[in-house]
């Protein structure tokens, strides 16, 4: 009895273990034990206590920053899932990688997409934030080194939760540590890349090949019928036959064995066929240089173009919103108070003259601008714009110049110990008067760092 109950036992253990087995052989890596780097993702990030904070707190804001947010976890969900992915499967090809990163790329533009739409809100900040923060998930397409482009994600955000900070310190202390746990969230993001994910996804050298998975997912269903049969046209001829082809090349080689009078049947050619002896046929023959020339077609932008929106500059409530102007040098802005704003989008070669001191200026999207302005409560903002030129005649507190190419700024003797900010700007300039009155040009550093000109007068 005790040897049928031990060779029982035995039979029972070998049954589970072959189970497994085929479950494994079946299912991959995803019915393995987790990968290393899956579980510190899971303890580091998605239940690390910065990304948690950063998301309930923004949830219990509200408004469109709880909306973004949630867009924002639904990315960040994503992202896990394709980290799933590159546990389970081995390196993909690159048609098969970008099917593979798809659902996590429209998370990612949903959040960049529901800024876009919210570009007037009071908490554009934050929505800002979330959007340059949110592309530092797409480190996975950064090989091969993803950690530094985090970085850049992370610096991005910052410049944002840098004017939430410089807002909120010292009134509403959520705000500050929303802003504080974000970019720590962001730098844990940094340090989990560098450690686990080095110079790329660590796919799985032993797991199961992309393309076979797919392959074998689908073997289950049942193959599509074939199309019908297409019937040959009734006018084709049709094809010669294996004799008919005998019989031309023998005609072939026939003619070729006749030596010299296999050119007895050619046509003579006469002198007034002859180009180079008629010199009417030779002038008839010339080819018109418009012949030649190529029809040019242009293809249809996908985006379209200033000319085809209606240029707009109207108060609506207490901001002034001016779009899409073009060669337009006569823009004069009348502010009541200084509680309205003027915001200035996708405009080009036009000047901005805006009379009375405002709450704040932003330009956004333009190219070759020039604005002159009484003066601000709060800040000149320029942002995502080329060949800016900028002349302030009282007070401007604080200067923000972001991911510009070319920004001149004019200040007067009031603004000169202006706080500047930048990130990722080039060929920037500030102009102060001297004690003659004249300007004097001196450089910014593209560093995102505080500069204080007092010393340079």
């Amino acid at each position: 009895m005790a040897g049928t109950k031990e060779l029982s036992s035995l039979v029972s253990r070998l049954e589970a273990v072959t189970n497994k087995l085929e479950g494994l052989a079946v299912g991959g890596v995803a019915d393995a034990p987790s990968a290393e780097f899956l579980t510190a993702y899971d303890d580091e990030i998605t239940n690390g206590e910065n990304t948690k904070k950063f998301l309930q707190l923004g949830e219990e804001f509200g408004g469109d920053v709880a909306e973004q947010i949630a867009i924002y976890k639904q990315a960040l969900q994503s992202h896990r899932d394709f980290l799933q992915l590159v546990a389970k499967y081995k390196t993909p090809s690159k048609a098969k990688f970008e099917e593979l990163i798809k659902p996590q790329s429209n998370k990612m533009s949903q959040v960049v997409e529901y800024f876009e739409q919210h570009r007037f809100s009071k908490t554009i900040n934050h929505l800002q934030a979330l959007k340059e923060g949110v592309q530092s998930l797409g480190w996975i397409t950064a090989a091969p080194k993803p950690a530094p482009y985090v970085r850049q994600g992370l610096e991005s955000a910052q410049f944002y939760t840098n004017k939430i900070l410089m807002g909120f310190k010292g009134k509403d202390q959520k705000q500050v540590d929303w802003a504080r746990s974000y970019i720590a969230s962001i730098a844990d993001l940094q340090k989990y890349v560098k450690e686990y994910h080095t110079t790329g996804p660590s796919w799985n050298r032993e797991g199961t090949d992309p393309e076979k998975a797919v392959a074998a997912a689908g073997a289950g269903a049942p193959p599509p019928p074939p199309p019908p049969a297409v019937q040959p046209p009734s006018d084709v001829p049709e094809a010669k036959t294996h004799k008919d082809n005998t019989a031309g090349r023998a005609e072939l080689f026939a003619a070729i064995n006749k030596g010299g009078d296999v050119t007895t049947g050619l046509r003579k050619v006469t002198d007034d066929q002859k180009t180079h002896k008629n010199p009417a046929l030779r002038a008839s023959s010339q080819v018109k240089a418009g012949a030649l020339e190529k029809k040019v077609t242009t293809t249809p932008k996908a985006v379209a173009t200033l000319a085809k929106k209606a240029p707009l500059c109207e108060l609506q409530g207490k901001k002034w919103i001016v779009e899409y102007q073009v060669d337009n040098k006569n823009i004069v802005i009348n502010a009541g108070n200084f509680h309205q704003s003027v915001y200035v989008y996708r405009c080009e070669r036009s000047t901005i003259t805006v009379n009375g001191k405002v709450n704040f200026i932003a330009l956004d999207n333009c190219k070759k601008m020039a604005v002159a302005f009484d003066g601000v409560v709060s800040s000149l903002e320029v942002l995502n714009c080329q060949s800016i030129q900028a002349q302030v005649m009282h007070q401007l507190p604080t200067l923000s110049i972001d991911k510009t190419d070319g920004c001149q700024v004019y200040l007067s003797k009031e603004s000169v110990g202006c706080e500047i900010i930048t990130a990722k700007s080039s060929e920037m300039n500030i102009l102060i008067p001297d004690s003659k009155g004249e300007f004097v040009s001196v450089p910014i550093s593209s560093r995102g760092s505080l500069v204080n000109h007092e010393s340079a007068c």
